[in-house]
Parts: structure tokens; C-alpha cells; sequence
């Protein structure tokens, strides 16, 4: 089954072309990857699947329904989750907080008011265990901002599956960490289970590759390579692109 398909996909930013005609797949459970030199088209991608940007052409199909046109809060609805490369968490309320309004968002209670979040029990048990999945529980009454920032990383990956989503979407969610907590994130999203599809923005190639089944290479906005780690790592056109890169980065730092 698909989880997700994208047909003839354009966007245009005045002359600008952020993406031109890209057309792929999503199995359901697949863990894509996608990566590209800056300036590529990634987000610009995930801003168009996730709702926030309408295409210039082409069609966006979750499961087999047309959701071209849809609202984001309706794709969320639907089953799609998100974070993104920079942190969207609230950092002036505690951990707790942030979990249960997460939480709350996704459930009918949310169109009443005048409650405390704190009154829903199934709530507070549901953010206990999300918490405690990511060794946040005993963090759960300080601000979000007094976390460090792998901390954050992982409670902002954490809330986003709040929604229980079908697809999730992750932007560069090793942006910024160390080693050490990048191989916590790639452990986490490596530990989903399989009733999630996950489509991954990446530069950490530590990442990429421990986690992708299937990576698709985007440069100016065009899909040039697609198919297994092995497959991309040995495409002449991809070494051409990251060798490109690195030898003007290097003449740059050169002169």
C-alpha cells in the first residue's frame, strides 16, 4: 500500500523554480530518506506535502486520497505528523505542559475550554509513558527552555508522534546535536514501529544511513537519483555533486 504519492510536483517562487516536476512514492512502513546540497528543494518538499505551501502543479495523494488542497490542521487530522529543522516547542512552560497540549491537540477535549489539561487522567498516563520512552519523565516539570538542546530535539521528535500519526515527517532532526545525540535520535526514529511511514530530511550521513531503506537525492529542485543506500552511495552523478561541493568549500576556505 501507499502511504504517500506525489505526481509532477512543481513550486515556483516568482522566477524562481524550488522544485520542478518530482514524482515519487511512499510505501507504507518505508523509511525514505531525502538529501541534497542546500538550496536543493527538501523543505520546500515537506513544506508541500505537510500542507504549508500549495504547488505551482502537480498532486499530493496520503493513502490514496487527494490532499492537494487540503488545510495542514485537516492533514494532521488525516495522519500526518511533523518537526522541524528549527525547534517549535513552547520553551517558557515545562516539559509536562508541552506534552499534554501536544497531546490534547489531537483529542475532541480540545474544544473545551474551560478544563484544565491536567484534569484529563488518559492524558497525563499517555505523557508519562511518551516521556519516559525518551528519559525526559524525571525533566517533566522544568521549562523547556532550562533542557539542553539534544534534550529538546528529542521532546520535539517525541510530541510530534503525539497525533499518532500514520506519516511523519522529519526535517533535519540531528540539526545542531553532537555525535552522541544524533545517535539517540537515529535510535529513536530507528525503533518506530512499522505502522509509521517516515519521510527524513537529512545532511548527517551517520543518520542517512542507519536509518533510510530507500534515499532520494534532490539537486535544483529535481529528483536525479532514487533507490537503496547501497545504490546511492556508488551513483557516479551524487559523488559528483558532494565531491562538487566539497572541493568549492574547500577552494573557498583556500582563499
Amino acid at each position: 500500500m501507499e502511504a504517500l504519492r506525489v505526481e509532477g510536483l512543481s513550486k515556483d517562487f516568482g522566477g524562481v523554480h524550488a522544485l520542478s516536476d518530482v514524482s515519487f512514492s511512499v510505501k507504507a512502513g518505508e523509511r525514505l530518506v531525502i538529501i541534497g546540497p542546500n538550496g536543493a528543494g527538501k523543505t520546500t518538499l515537506f513544506n508541500l506535502i505537510n500542507g504549508q505551501l500549495r504547488p505551482t502543479s502537480g498532486r499530493i495523494y496520503f493513502f490514496g486520497q487527494d490532499i492537494t488542497t487540503v488545510a495542514t490542521h485537516r492533514r494532521t487530522q488525516l495522519g500526518q505528523g511533523r518537526s522541524f529543522q528549527t525547534i517549535s516547542l513552547f520553551p517558557n512552560i515545562t516539559v509536562i505542559d508541552n506534552t499534554l497540549i501536544a497531546l490534547h491537540g489531537t483529542k475532541r477535549s480540545r474544544f473545551q475550554m474551560f478544563r484544565s489539561t491536567k484534569e484529563y487522567k488518559h492524558l497525563l498516563a499517555s505523557a508519562r509513558e511518551m516521556l519516559t520512552a525518551v528519559a525526559l519523565w524525571e525533566k517533566r516539570d522544568d521549562l523547556v527552555q532550562a533542557l539542553g538542546y539534544g534534550e529538546q530535539r528529542r521532546l520535539e521528535v517525541t510530541l510530534s508522534l503525539a497525533s499518532e500519526p500514520k506519516l511523519l515527517l522529519l526535517d533535519e532532526p540531528s540539526s545542531g546535536l553532537t555525535s552522541a545525540e544524533s545517535a539517540d535520535i537515529t535510535d529513536m526514529i530507528r525503533n518506530l514501529g512499522k505502522d509509521i511511514t517516515v519521510l527524513l530530511v537529512a545532511h548527517d550521513i551517520d543518520l542517512v544511513f542507519g536509518v533510510a531503506e530507500r534515499i532520494i537525492v534532490l539537486h535544483y529542485g529535481q529528483v536525479i537519483a532514487d533507490g537503496t543506500p547501497g545504490e546511492i552511495e556508488a551513483d557516479p552523478r551524487v559523488k559528483e555533486i558532494y565531491m562538487g561541493i566539497e572541493e568549492n568549500e574547500g577552494n573557498a576556505t583556500a582563499s
